[in-house]
């Protein structure tokens, strides 16, 4: 950790990531990263000794990897989560295994239920599985009279919920892009670090060059979970070290999600069914990729980073917007046809430290930079429940008589039995907060750090405003 400043990281695994991401953010400010590259690995492991895998060698080759995607990945996959496979190796074969419980009944009911045959008895009668057979239909765990028979995952396939993490030839993950929805939980979840999401760091290191160069003006978004974020430091002193990173200037996405409750409000109130929101980005692939027959429900409203981006580039047409947030789905929304003309990059704030570090920038030391352009309930977008807080407060501020029914889905499961319910037309409710991480974004992966005080620290920050009212953060954009 850097000593003038505690680093609050929620995992080491956290930490050796933005330490690869501090090192080439470094190299690459000096101009030095083509040359320097290569020996970041030797930065990150030192000496002989390992301290985190069976030899020095097998660590920096997984740094290495790091490194690559550090520099934006491989640029022939269309997803931004990937896998290493080199620090992949580690956990063992998921699927159902017989656990000591197992008694060598006579009975044999999971042979039985097997129809792969790929139950086998020892010479103690106690059941094994051949996992070459075994499909994982499950129907010898249900069979079980002592409940001996497990399904253990892999911490990346439970974190998983849409089912897009499997394996492949070398028992390796294996993401299944038409599944996935880029919503990092892998990523936060996985303990050695395996899955990880591309960095456009070196987009945004060029883009700040070019601004220091007079080419363009370089402004920051940010979501307002930053609020959230950077415990050692205060939100003031965050938006100075933004500024001293050479950013032109600094915009709420907190702005953008007012716009968004003012006209999805009015959106709700004119729709004969049911609408869903648009302001998670994991949330609207989930439904694209999982519920296409509920397409036409969404919200018609970009989202908030790329409502607001779209007025900035309005109003200053060769200007350079870089959204810094919790979410890696950001980094694939920003991918988008209809929102790729308005953001040019995206970052999470793992990466915004790291940037800060690797520019020597101790944000602690700072003085404080005030921003209050949005209002209380823009700011609160960033917790569960807040945008069904917010689209309440747009019916009442356009004086709409509607019958509002929310229906708030904190997490992908959550989603799931909403979208099903919509998909029979059973839900009770007109209107659905769509939130693929636990928490809102709060829960992003991109934080650095997560926990249910961060909600107290969103609503003091949205409390602080000094717009108290949608319409009157919208009447001063």
């Amino acid at each position: 950790m850097n000593a003038k400043g505690i680093r609050k990281f929620d995992t080491k695994v956290q930490h050796l990531k933005y330490k690869v991401l501090r090192e080439v953010a470094r190299h690459a400010f000096e101009d030095r990263l083509i040359d320097a590259y290569i020996d970041i690995p030797y930065t990150i492991v030192p000496g002989n000794e390992p301290t985190m895998r069976c030899c020095v060698y097998k660590e920096r080759a997984i740094v290495l990897d790091r490194v690559q995607l550090a520099l934006g990945g491989d640029k022939t996959n269309p997803n931004v989560i990937e896998v290493i496979k080199t620090a992949c190796d580690e956990c063992p074969l998921g699927g159902y295994t017989v656990t000591d419980a197992c008694r060598g009944c006579i009975a044999h009911r999971c042979e039985d239920a097997c129809k792969r045959g790929a139950i086998y008895f020892d010479r103690n009668q106690k059941a094994h599985i051949d996992k070459d057979k075994c499909v994982e239909c499950g129907m010898c765990a249900k069979v079980c009279p002592y409940s001996a028979i497990s399904n253990n995952k892999r911490p990346c396939e439970r974190a998983c919920k849409v089912k897009a993490i499997g394996m492949d030839d070398d028992k390796a993950a294996k993401i299944d892009n038409s599944k996935c929805i880029a919503c990092g939980a892998c990523v936060y979840q996985c303990p050695f670090g395996a899955i990880v999401e591309k960095s456009f760091i070196l987009d945004v290191i060029n883009m700040l060059k070019q601004s220091e160069k007079g080419s363009c003006k370089v402004y920051a978004l940010i979501a307002p979970a930053i609020a959230s974020q950077f415990s050692y430091a205060k939100l003031g002193q965050v938006l100075t070290g933004i500024r001293k990173l050479g950013f032109d200037g600094i915009e709420e996405a907190a702005k953008g999600a007012d716009m968004v409750a003012y006209s999805e409000s009015q959106e709700l109130a004119q729709s004969e069914d049911f609408v869903t929101s648009s302001c998670c980005p994991a949330f609207v692939s989930y439904i694209e990729k999982t519920f296409p027959q509920l397409k036409d429900h969404i919200s018609h409203n970009l989202s908030p980073m790329a409502t607001i981006a779209k007025h900035m580039k309005e109003k200053d047409p060769k200007c350079k917007i870089v959204f810094i947030g919790p979410c890696t789905a950001k980094k694939l929304e920003i991918q988008k046809p209809e929102v790729k003309g308005y953001v040019d990059s995206a970052i999470t704030f793992e990466e915004l430290q790291a940037l800060f570090d690797g520019r020597d920038i101790d944000i602690s030391t700072l003085e404080e930079e005030d921003l209050n352009t949005a209002s209380y309930y823009g700011r609160i977008f960033a917790r569960s429940c807040g945008l069904t807080e917010a689209v309440a407060e747009g019916l009442k501020e356009h004086e709409i008589n509607f019958d509002y029914r929310p229906v708030t889905c904190d997490g992908i499961d959550e989603c799931r039995i909403a979208l099903l319910k919509a998909s029979k037309g059973a839900l009770n409710g007109n209107f659905i907060e769509g939130m693929a991480c636990v928490g809102g974004c709060i829960g992003g992966a991109g934080c650095l750090e997560h926990g249910e005080k961060n909600k107290a620290h969103i609503d003091k920050y949205g409390n602080q405003a000094h717009e108290k009212t949608i319409t009157d953060s919208i009447n001063n954009l």
